[in-house]
């Protein structure tokens, strides 16, 4: 693959990473005391399945809640750990509200719903489990496109138990929402976008151990979050993309990232991807790509997925054919590419790696399988302008 100068001043063909250590990265909050807020988080049947992704991702990492438990009935008993990571954190799955409620001890503050369904809406029996938790004195979290502040039901039910209802997804009146208005090449940083060949392929967790090992490693690093589980999380700069009407996408992910680097002064800035650009369903990582005028991307694959998760008749692309379409679309570089390692075994995954490096010609790693040093090195190989103490090889 031949060298593609977006920006010459900071940008230059990554180098080959070849060194694989099997590390994985704690997801602390960077910089943020530990949440004081407590909640149980529901994803009954989908926890480490496509659909729960929201409380997979919360049970990995969160700056906004200390998470108690989860509650799905066909893993009931277990470590959401050594579910998702074959690795303890003493978050237990339950059964059911009362179990949950029952090993918390104390009422917690919040009640999540942790997943996330394609159509975005909640089910007769899930209404009624949100208004038990209501009368339970519980505060609800919801990241779905039903908007229950809406719902006379749920307004009573808030009226009457004292509760709020947080619509995560909800955006700004029409009135206020903003147009693209070419800010964001007031944004002198790197801006590295993490896209992926599929939906629900891990671009939110990439973009948050990239983060994190960027500011590890003494490059100040914002992430702006661009779905309902970042922002849930505590991204503190983020807007529910799909949810926002499409004639302002760009414009109101262009004025986040604005906001975020005159607040922060940042060295780089971090976007989550949603969806795929190859992706008939899925349309926002267009408005990423236009939003963002990201200088790289980072792109998500999963190696063993044969067909786009929800659409069995459609099999996935491959890397190169994502790359080129990217690179087609966008004027940005493909700085490098991250593995999800979803249905593979660690031998796989080192096969992988060193089959698309040698196919693509960029570095190649797995963000949660081997150590988060080959993402800051993937970075600085590609923004060489970027100062960076790495240590050792470990």
């Amino acid at each position: 693959m031949s060298t593609r100068q977006i920006n010459s001043s900071i940008i230059k063909q990554p180098a080959v990473i070849k060194s694989h250590v099997t590390v994985r990265l704690p997801l602390k909050p960077i910089g943020i005391k530990q949440p004081t807020a407590t909640a149980i988080v529901y994803c009954e049947g989908n926890f480490a399945a496509l659909d729960g992704k929201t409380a997979n991702g919360l049970v990995r990492h969160s700056e906004k809640y200390k998470i108690l438990s989860v509650i799905d009935s066909e893993k009931a008993g277990l470590d959401t750990g050594m579910v998702l990571d074959n690795k303890i954190n003493d978050i237990p799955i339950c059964r059911d509200l009362a179990d949950a409620l029952e090993q918390a001890g104390n009422m917690p503050n919040y009640f999540i719903f942790g997943m996330a369904p394609s159509s975005g809406m909640l089910s007769i029996h899930e209404r009624s489990l949100i208004l038990e938790a209501m009368n339970h004195g519980i505060n609800i979290v919801n990241g779905l496109h039903e908007f229950l502040n809406e719902d006379p039901v749920f307004i009573a039910a808030c009226i009457a138990n004292k509760v709020e209802i947080l619509d995560i997804r909800k955006p700004r009146a029409k009135k206020d929402l903003r147009m693209f208005s070419g800010r964001i090449h007031d944004v002198t940083c790197p801006r590295i976008a993490v896209l992926g060949t599929d939906c629900a392929i891990g671009k939110r967790t990439t973009a948050t151990v990239l983060t994190q090992a960027l500011n590890d490693h003494g490059i100040k690093a914002v992430m702006i979050g661009t779905g309902q589980t970042g922002l849930i999380q505590g991204a503190r700069y983020g807007v529910a993309l799909d949810a926002i009407p499409s004639q302002f996408c760009a414009g109101e992910l262009e004025a986040t990232i604005v906001e975020a680097f005159e607040n922060e002064k940042p060295d780089v800035i971090i976007i989550e991807g949603q969806g795929a650009l190859s992706h008939p369903a899925f349309s926002s990582s267009a408005f990423i790509l236009r939003g963002s005028c990201a200088h790289g991307v980072v792109l998500q694959h999963a190696p063993a997925r044969h067909h786009r998760c929800d659409f069995e008749q459609m099999p996935m692309p491959t890397p190169a054919s994502e790359i080129n379409l990217l690179e087609t679309f966008a004027n940005t570089q493909v700085i490098g590419l991250t593995i999800n390692h979803e249905n593979m075994a660690d031998t796989d995954v080192s096969a992988a790696i060193t089959l698309y490096e040698q196919e693509l010609g960029i570095p190649v790693t797995d963000a949660l399988a081997r150590s988060p040093k080959h993402l800051v090195q993937m970075v600085v190989a590609a923004f060489t302008n970027l100062q960076v103490n790495l240590p050792t090889a470990a």
